[in-house]
């Protein structure tokens, strides 16, 4: 059985979350992966939490807010170490992040410009020893993207990801239909 725990891009996820604080890349990374297991609900909170800190560093708390909200909501069900992870911490963590942005949008915009609220990274606590070994061996081989994206654009590394995504999409739907299409069951009920 294989432990989807150290799957290459959930590990690259917490490379680029906590050396990094590259959250648009663990964006990248986590969609592949999640898309890869059938949109798992756990892997969408943990994506929702690197987008929300990536719009409440650059200065949309309205979308920091509803991502983070949403995290917590997918992630406060979880095992409390679930994927080898402090996951209680990381959800009462953005939990925080969440109403601290609420109060803020709800203030107003005059409080906004008045008294943003205070940007602060988060750290995800690796509770798994294996977990933990495999990140600190990732993370000499992934290099750290610089400069980090700020806009909302996709790059190189995006599309190559995307393609192999694609390609292994085709193999799975081409592998289904050979099975289905086998002799004797046509036109069987």
């Amino acid at each position: 059985m294989v432990n989807v725990s150290y799957e290459p891009l959930y590990v690259a996820y917490l490379v680029y979350f906590n050396r990094d604080r590259d959250y648009f890349e663990c964006h990248e990374v986590l969609e592949e992966l999640w898309l890869k297991l059938d949109r798992d609900p756990v892997y969408k909170g943990l994506l929702q939490i690197a987008v929300g800190l990536y719009h409440f560093r650059n200065g949309n708390f309205r979308g920091g807010y509803m991502m983070l909200d949403s995290a917590v909501h997918k992630l406060e069900h979880a095992s409390p170490q679930a994927l080898g992870i402090n996951m209680a911490k990381l959800v009462d963590e953005a939990r925080a992040c969440a109403s601290q942005l609420a109060e803020a949008v709800v203030g107003g915009s005059a409080d906004l410009q008045r008294q943003p609220p205070v940007y602060r990274d988060l750290t995800i606590e690796i509770v798994n020893p294996g977990l933990r070994q495999a990140v600190e061996d990732a993370s000499s081989s992934i290099a750290a993207n610089i400069p980090q994206q700020r806009g909302p654009r996709r790059g190189e590394k995006h599309e190559q990801r995307q393609q192999a995504l694609e390609a292994s999409v085709r193999r799975r739907q081409a592998a289904r239909s050979s099975c289905s299409a086998s002799p004797g069951t046509k036109g069987t009920t």
